[in-house]
């Protein structure tokens, strides 16, 4: 029912198909982003291209794991309908034919038996006004009445802004993990789907959001805060302009967190939950 595909033996148009058609369709899924992101993937099909699931193979101590690419937020199985007992097959020919350090489905895909879960907040298409005035936490709204006088302004990427971003990006403990974020923006830029928001106070930036755009959707690849200025609460500011400019169009995709304070600010906009799936083997983790 399941088979594995080889990357050289990738029918890459009945793929694309599959995924462009897909109800679960998602930014990560798609070749010229696992190419960027992996380097190391391959596919698992379901009768002729009917459902396909990614995989990443991370090779360390000479063995290969099942991993998530790093920046790669959601996989899993793609296909016209969600079905359970399709998506059961192909976790069941996973945990038999792999060994899997982590693996990530998404939001879209159900199981027979329930996943350990993951958190995504996606604020939808929606009218401004009446997301402010209904959804708003009324804390929020009070912190970004006392940040109007930040400068908003969309700007272009320069070596200024890669210092910013570097300066005050957090989560990165390894210089060859900032090196491979560093390439992916690059390769995000050259494909024209980056755009660079900040907010400045007497003209020096204090907040930036990087957001990865398609056509009906904004995801905020990274939100970084100078925490010199923290008191002037640009972060707030910041996700507020972006809403009261493109909501309408674009629904805005935060990229998920499990850090309480962060999934917080997420729903004080008005955002809702978005659980995906995921297996880790713990034991793995603790060596890793």
């Amino acid at each position: 029912m399941i088979r594995r595909v080889k990357y050289n033996q990738i029918d890459f148009e009945k793929y694309t198909e599959c995924l462009e058609n897909s109800v679960q369709r998602n930014w990560y899924s798609q070749k010229r982003i696992l190419d960027q992101l992996s380097g190391n993937w391959h596919v698992l099909i379901y009768k002729d291209y009917e459902a396909v699931m990614p995989i990443h193979i991370y090779k360390k101590f000479g063995i290969n794991f099942v991993h998530m690419p790093l920046f790669c937020q959601q996989l899993g199985v793609f296909s016209k309908a969600d079905d359970p007992k399709i998506n059961d097959a192909f976790l069941y020919f996973l945990k038999k034919n792999y060994t899997v350090f982590l693996y990530l489905f998404n939001q879209d895909n159900t199981f027979s038996t329930p996943l350990q879960k993951k958190k995504n907040y996606v604020i939808p298409i929606s009218d401004y006004s009446v997301l402010k005035r209904k959804k708003y936490f009324k804390g929020r709204k009070s912190t970004i009445k006392a940040s109007q006088h930040l400068i908003y302004k969309e700007i272009e990427f320069d070596e200024q802004v890669m210092l910013f971003f570097k300066n005050n990006f957090k989560g990165l403990t390894k210089e060859a993990d900032w090196i491979k974020l560093k390439i992916y923006i690059l390769f995000l830029l050259e494909n024209n789907v980056l755009k660079f928001c900040g907010s400045y106070f007497n003209d020096s930036l204090i907040n930036l959001a990087v957001l990865i755009k398609d056509e009906k959707q904004f995801s905020l690849l990274s939100l970084i805060n100078d925490e010199d200025y923290k008191a002037e609460n640009g972060a707030s500011f910041l996700i507020d302009k972006i809403l009261s400019l493109y909501i309408h169009e674009k629904s805005l995709n935060f990229m998920g967190s499990n850090i309480r304070g962060i999934e917080v600010f997420f729903k004080s906009f008005g955002a809702e939950l978005h659980e995906y799936g995921f297996i880790e083997n713990k034991f793995l983790k603790r060596f890793s």
